[in-house]
């Protein structure tokens, strides 16, 4: 065979081969995404957190006290975010549940508080439900009110309640409204519908925290409902104001492993610091009407 045979013959046996590039090695090692980060045609809008407001209603502390009282619940979220991550506690241990025994204790101000510092973490996000059907202060204040919420996804089937979900204008903060009144909210915040939602809440996004306003627990029964399925609950009590034996029987509700720990509002520190006050918080009555 010639050469210009050889050269041929070599050139066939290479026509039906094929170079195949090596796949890229990736740069790095793949990040979770926070599900805060993640865009989605129910987030494109983010509301915008009126802070002067909050404080004008008594919501937010005094501008003068703004370090001492962030101070307060970077200690107070700390144990709480541990656990939820770890997943220690009862259940879900990042469904925290906030209550108090009685009315007035300062529960709603408390949780606002606590979601905003939770909010300044850079590795989880939170979600603020408004799940005081009766008196419904987060919506309220957070000018939300006819907004379609969780009462309406658990008396409709078709709602998808990660819809109902609203994004903040600060990273990490989303609101779900409480919704539209319904004859029976106890039952419906019983129901499996309700246990499946708060599933679906929490599979969204594993560093996902439900920070849950709930009703003061000796009043309401949907109080006492929402403790089935808090993972770690924080009891509210108004130093001076609510007494032991309410605080006691309040206690004696949820299981000791569910027990996120104890806020003591309204302290007294010192003659010249004083305490501070964040206003009358109602009295409870059927379908949210008041006493």
């Amino acid at each position: 065979m010639s050469l210009v045979e050889q050269a041929i013959a070599r050139m066939r046996n290479q026509t039906g081969l094929k170079r195949v590039a090596p796949e890229p090695k990736p740069l790095s090692t793949p990040v979770p995404v926070l599900e805060d980060d993640l865009e989605s045609t129910a987030s494109m809008q983010r509301m915008a957190i009126d802070m002067p407001a909050l404080r004008a209603a008594g919501y937010l502390p005094e501008e003068s006290k703004d370090r001492q009282f962030a101070d307060h619940y970077r200690r107070i979220k700390r144990t709480l975010i541990d656990n939820a991550l770890s997943g220690r506690g009862n259940g879900e241990a990042r469904v925290i549940m906030v209550t108090s025994a009685l009315p007035g204790d300062g529960k709603t101000f408390s949780c606002i508080n606590l979601a905003l510092s939770m909010a300044l973490e850079r590795d989880i996000s939170v979600l603020l439900v408004d799940c005081d059907v009766a008196k419904r202060h987060i919506s309220q204040i957070m000018g939300l009110k006819g907004e379609l919420g969780l009462l309406d996804s658990l008396s409709d089937d078709s709602l998808d309640v990660e819809s109902l979900v609203l994004k903040t204008d600060l990273r990490g903060l989303s609101i779900l409204p409480a919704g539209n009144r319904v004859e029976s909210p106890a039952e419906l915040l019983s129901s499996k519908r309700m246990r499946q939602l708060v599933r679906n809440l929490c599979d969204r996004s594993p560093r996902r925290i439900l920070l849950l306003d709930s009703p003061p627990l000796l009043i309401t029964n949907e109080g006492r409902t929402l403790v089935k399925i808090a993972g770690q609950i924080v009891l509210v009590v108004r130093a001076g104001h609510t007494p032991r034996p309410a605080v006691q029987e309040a206690v004696a509700l949820f299981d000791p492993q569910q027990a996120g720990g104890v806020i003591l509002n309204e302290v007294a520190m010192s003659s010249d610091e004083g305490y501070y006050g964040y206003g009358n918080y109602g009295a409870y009555g059927d379908n949210g009407s008041d006493v």
